[in-house]
């Protein structure tokens, strides 16, 4: 992975640029976490002395760090005995132990963790935690391996005919739909990109100018009229793009837009930046413009 091939210390990623650590992220999605594993890089380098803290709660203090990290780290790297709480422990021990609680809601973790720190191993939690997962997600899967269950006579669920009732998850995440129309600016060999702000999606990461909504192309002819100062030409369409986060599903259209290359660079700031083909390929973006970038010829 490039990403641990450039940053293979704490000290390094710490003493990394954002922009080149979003960069090497780029495709892996959720880039809050390389922001927040970036910060902490910096929090452990420069005010831990670049140790590691090596218990839970301390663990726990790290910024995007919650309590199934903390707990994995803790148990397999200093065989500490957390219980680690993910999707495929909740569902093997709701049905082993015949927990009825809804996982959906915070404070079910409470039982379950109260539940398994009865029983994990104190001389191999790690090892314990990592049988968990594997187990809820090999044979304790959603469509459960019964019949291949070392645990089906103890198994709760089992005996009561639960397989399928447990986990209880009443709480489904709700997906927003969204509607981006991105303006390409353009003289053909240079392109406007911006900087987007840290309170959206993929913040900190670069992508064009954006008229957001379920528009026709007049509306979009007249909003881009407005942002402009100079003649343009909605040189192309693209089609379609579909994009899936985890609680917005994204529809994109793509409009080339010509500036002539005396124009180009006089554009108002706010619009964004100017960049060459070769400087776009090094700045960190998000999926959706990697995939369109590559449709028209960018390797990115």
């Amino acid at each position: 992975m490039k990403f641990v091939e450039a940053y293979p210390t704490i000290d390094e990623l710490a003493s990394a640029e954002e922009r080149e650590v979003l960069r090497l992220w780029q495709g892996l999605g959720y880039y809050s976490r390389a922001r927040n594993l970036h910060t902490t890089a910096k929090y452990i380098s420069e005010t831990l002395n670049g140790v590691f803290p090596d218990s839970y709660e301390k663990i726990l203090d790290l910024k995007g760090v919650g309590p199934y990290t903390a707990a994995a780290i803790a148990s397999i790297c200093f065989n500490e005995p957390r219980p680690v709480v993910d999707g495929n422990v909740f569902r093997f021990a709701s049905r082993y132990f015949g927990i009825r609680e809804d996982i959906g809601k915070q404070k079910t973790r409470i039982i379950f963790e109260k539940r398994l720190s009865k029983v994990i191993s104190k001389t191999a939690p790690g090892l314990f935690n990592q049988a968990m997962m594997e187990y809820g997600s090999k044979v304790c899967s959603p469509s459960p391996q019964c019949g291949d269950c070392e645990f089906n006579l103890e198994c709760v669920a089992k005996k009561k005919g639960l397989q399928t009732r447990l986990p209880v998850k009443t709480k489904k995440t709700k997906v927003s739909d969204r509607f981006l129309n991105y303006l390409v600016f353009t003289d053909g060999s240079n392109f406007i990109m911006r900087r987007r702000s840290k309170n959206d999606v993929w913040a900190h990461l670069f992508d064009f100018n954006v008229i957001e909504g379920d528009l026709g192309k007049e509306e979009i002819f007249r909003k881009t009229r407005e942002m402009l100062d100079h003649d343009f030409l909605i040189e192309e369409e693209s089609q379609k793009f579909q994009h899936l986060l985890s609680h917005q599903r994204i529809s994109a259209v793509f409009y080339k837009i010509r500036i002539d290359s005396g124009q180009i660079k006089n554009v108002k700031s706010d619009i964004g930046e100017l960049f060459s083909v070769e400087e776009i390929v090094n700045l960190p973006k998000p999926k959706l413009i990697v995939n369109y970038l590559e449709q028209i010829g960018i390797k990115s």
